[in-house]
């Protein structure tokens, strides 16, 4: 069903043109039940509305198998018996959907509730016209749903495609149709007067069924007149329509303008997926508004199509996303089944909306459809209710920010009930300066304002923490330079170099070096906790902590580990790779792994059996072994950051080239940076442990 706001601007339109001459027309008080009843109209270059008597049945006229054409279409059909119907409006009578004046109720209020399909008009017009004047006949403009127009039995356009089973139907438009030239042995002085028979075949889908109480048939009077009258009437009624939808088409590009932001703000902060959520909202909304200009505009998208597509399937999504954003929103909120609560009354609603518009003409009765229809309008509620749950949820937990949303969501329900207000004679429609201002286009663009303002201050509070969080991890940073040791530490017998990469500001690698001044000797601890970033680097400062501690009571590396995971258990998966080694005065090492990579002895990986990483067991089960370092002998400990570097073509650094580098006589740093020159993922750790000729005379005196 269309409601053209054009539809009742025809007279308005023709005043306004500076070509024509006021209309007359002859009062039309024959009987209704006279057959010969005639319409008798005076032209100049004017327009006249064919108030009739109309004639009016409904169902479809059999074909003339001579003519090729509908019987009732032809000029000496007799229509005696027909019903008589007069389209002249009611003073004051207004459109209850678009607000316009001049509205004639349809046929399902005058003895056929419940009726959809064909439907007959027919009018005799006496028209006087002047010599080789050419007429035309526009309209009607407001109509159910689509027609074929006759003139003297002859088809001379239509409005709808009238090619398949049922015709498809078109929300109405401004439509135009020439007519036969008057007869030639007219003069001014007395203008030739002919009988014109206009017979139009309607039909109304029957989901207009559901859209009014008084739908069905012609809302407003074709017009008769003047080509260039009808013309210039014909013109102003396309503008006023452009006008008329000309603010609603403006929300495509608002709302994709809303998308477009959105989207912009993910970069600003990826971890909110609330912008990713409403930017797609905000492009469902563009596409649905643009399907909805195209289909008052032009003829591209059918009423059946505009139905299925916007108003079930896309406002169905649309009605969903609104309820996963507020929830998103605000932190995902419980209970966890929102969306799949959301996601189920939106399927409810695409059902019960295609059933109850009896898109599917014919699948069930009216009155059943008419109870699924009644459904589609408690799931709009069950929509509104479950916003509003999750707002006042919030509003107990956040305050002023879920003040804020409650407009948002209450803007939506305005808008979803827009034509149920309509119904009940609210107003929805104004105009201002000659633009349409209908109550969705208004509740949507302060939609747009306010969600605007919920997204400017969400993206302040974003960059506030984002900066707070800069600052933790900068403080972090520092801290963790603090706790680590020297890159270089000279110590009796024993050299260590130290070269620590993160992979981010802060690292999750870690490594001690603690020297005993009562035994001389030296303690290190070289590990790998899970994650990166702030988290992982609050763990290994846990762990530096917790590393001085158990060294200050016993510096065996079995003891240390165990220590560590002590303090790992029962945090959440806090896990780490861990060696320990020590070497004393006399060059013993040893050493105890927690599943980290094994040191490399002058070159060579020493073989030590693999063990679980700290944090996994109670009891945990560390592999072990001892040795001894000489004179010049070198201990190189990595982390897996070395080998796991990866180049551009996803070749691994691995252990080959890091047994290659260690034959040579290189330093930690440049094995480090070579690993990340390399190609760096992860936290890169080297340390370097030289044995110099101290520890050989220590030894030596020993003996």
């Amino acid at each position: 069903m269309a409601r053209p706001v054009a539809s009742a601007l025809w007279m308005a339109a023709f005043l306004a043109c500076g070509t024509l001459v006021a209309a007359q027309r002859a009062a039309l008080s024959v009987p209704a039940n006279d057959a010969s009843q005639t319409a008798h109209v005076t032209l100049g270059q004017s327009a006249v509305p064919l108030y009739g008597p109309w004639k009016f049945t409904i169902g479809d006229s059999p074909i003339d198998q001579k003519t090729g054409q509908p019987l009732w279409a032809e000029p000496d059909f007799d229509d005696s018996k027909w019903e008589t119907v007069d389209l002249k409006p009611k003073s004051g009578a207004i459109d209850p959907i678009s607000g316009i004046t001049g509205y004639v109720p349809g046929w399902t209020l005058h003895g056929h509730p419940g009726y959809w399909g064909y439907a007959w008009y027919r009018l005799h017009v006496s028209v006087q016209a002047l010599p080789g004047q050419s007429l035309a006949l526009a309209g009607p403009a407001d109509v159910d749903d689509v027609f074929q127009v006759f003139a003297d039995g002859s088809l001379i356009g239509h409005f709808g495609n009238f090619t398949g089973k049922l015709p498809t139907g078109y929300y109405s438009q401004p439509t135009m149709f020439s007519l036969p030239a008057s007869s030639s042995s007219a003069t001014p002085e007395a203008p030739s007067a002919s009988t014109l028979v206009v017979a139009y075949r309607d039909f109304m889908l029957p989901s207009t069924l559901t859209e009014a109480a008084d739908v069905g048939g012609f809302h407003d009077a074709p017009i008769l007149g003047d080509t260039a009258a009808v013309t210039a009437g014909y013109t102003m009624s396309w503008l006023e329509l452009a006008r008329a939808y000309a603010l609603g088409t403006a929300l495509v590009p608002i709302f994709g303008a809303m998308a477009l932001l959105a989207f912009t703000l993910i970069l600003f902060d990826r971890s909110d997926k609330v912008y990713l959520w409403i930017g797609w909202l905000f492009l469902l909304l563009a596409v649905s508004q643009g399907l909805s200009s195209a289909s008052s505009w032009t003829q591209s998208v059918s009423i059946t199509t505009g139905q299925v597509s916007n108003d079930g399937f896309m406002t169905a999504l649309i009605y969903t996303g609104w309820v996963i954003v507020w929830w998103v929103w605000f932190g995902r909120q419980r209970p966890s089944w929102t969306p799949l609560a959301a996601a189920g009354l939106g399927l409810l609603f695409f059902i019960s909306l295609v059933i109850g518009q009896e898109i599917l003409a014919g699948l069930l009765p009216h009155r059943i459809a008419a109870a699924f229809l009644s459904a589609s309008e408690l799931v709009r509620l069950l929509f509104l209710a479950l916003q509003l749950v999750i707002v006042f949820r919030g509003i107990r937990r956040q305050g002023l920010e879920s003040w804020l949303v409650l407009p948002a969501v209450l803007l939506w329900g305005l808008n979803s009930f827009s034509s149920e207000l309509a119904v009940l004679h609210i107003p929805i429609r104004w105009s201002v300066f000659g633009l349409s201002i209908r109550l969705g286009t208004i509740s949507n663009l302060l939609l747009v304002v306010v969600v605007g303002v919920l997204l400017l201050r969400r993206l302040l509070t974003s960059i506030k923490t984002q900066r707070q969080m800069a600052l933790d991890v900068k403080q972090a940073q520092e801290v963790q330079q603090m706790i680590l040791p020297e890159a270089r530490t000279t110590l009796p017998g024993l050299v260590i170099e130290s070269e620590y990469l993160p992979a981010r500001e802060v690292g999750g690698d870690f490594f001690q070096t603690i020297f005993n001044e009562l035994d001389k000797s030296v303690l290190i601890v070289a590990g790998d906790v899970t994650g990166k970033g702030l988290q992982a680097g609050m763990l290994v400062a846990l762990l530096v902590g917790a590393i001085r501690t158990a060294a200050s009571h016993n510096t065996d590396p079995r003891y240390v580990l165990g220590e560590l995971n002590q303090r790992l258990l029962g945090r959440n998966n806090a896990q780490a790779t861990c060696l320990a080694l020590r070497i004393d005065a006399d060059g013993i090492v040893n050493i105890a792994n927690a599943g980290h990579m094994a040191p490399y002895l002058n070159g060579e990986l020493v073989h030590i059996e693999g063990a679980l990483p700290l944090g996994m067991l109670t009891i945990p089960e560390f592999s072990y072994m001892r040795f001894k370092l000489r004179n010049n002998d070198t201990l190189v400990l990595i982390s897996d950051g070395v080998v796991e570097a990866m180049d551009e073509d996803d070749r691994l650094f691995g252990f080959e080239r890091v047994h290659q580098l260690l034959q040579t006589s290189i330093s930690a740093s440049q094995v480090a940076h070579s690993a990340q020159a390399f190609g760096q993922q992860d936290d890169i750790t080297v340390i370097s442990v030289k044995c110099t000729a101290v520890t050989e005379a220590a030894l030596s005196s020993t003996n």
